[in-house]
């Protein structure tokens, strides 16, 4: 898929079939995560794939909001270390995540993870290191179904040239 079709077509998903991803695939979408842009290059990041059923199935329990994890074929873990900039770096290797999730015509969601309350009980249970934060979690999955998406606001409406 072209880039910019990539981003335009890029929705959150999910719902999704009992199809499992292939390994490779998974490899792929992670060697995307750890090329993304990192202040000063720390690359603070660790990611854990998750495709057994138990583990998928606690996640979605866990997180209020990430109910359909259960019924994911995978989640991605992204844990970084607790650097200054662990957070700007992380959501970055997580959006590199949905793209190539996207582009490899994957299904994906980003459940939050960095302060929420059960962001140390994901730590303790995936075996992070202590020095180590949630930063999120994303299922992953063939879509049940073609996603509508939502609608993105104007570009008319965002965009401002010299002052807001």
């Amino acid at each position: 898929m072209d880039f910019f079709e990539t981003i335009k077509k890029r929705n959150s998903v999910r719902q999704y079939s009992q199809k499992p991803i292939e390994e490779n695939l998974l490899v792929k979408i992670i060697d995307c995560g750890r090329l993304a842009p990192t202040a000063r290059n720390v690359q603070p990041w660790k990611f854990i794939t998750v495709t057994d059923q138990k583990d998928l199935i606690w996640l979605g329990e866990i997180a209020p909001n990430g109910k359909f994890i259960k019924d994911a074929a995978a989640a991605i873990i992204v844990f970084c270390e607790d650097t200054k900039y662990y957070l700007e770096d992380g959501c970055a290797a997580t959006e590199n995540i949905l793209l190539a999730a996207a582009a490899l015509g994957l299904g994906a969601c980003w459940v939050a993870g960095d302060k929420k309350d059960y962001s140390l009980e994901v730590c303790k249970y995936f075996g992070a290191p202590q020095n180590y934060k949630l930063v999120s979690m994303i299922s992953l999955g063939y879509p049940q179904s073609e996603p509508a998406g939502q609608p993105k606001k104007a570009l008319s409406e965002i965009l401002h040239r010299g002052k807001l």
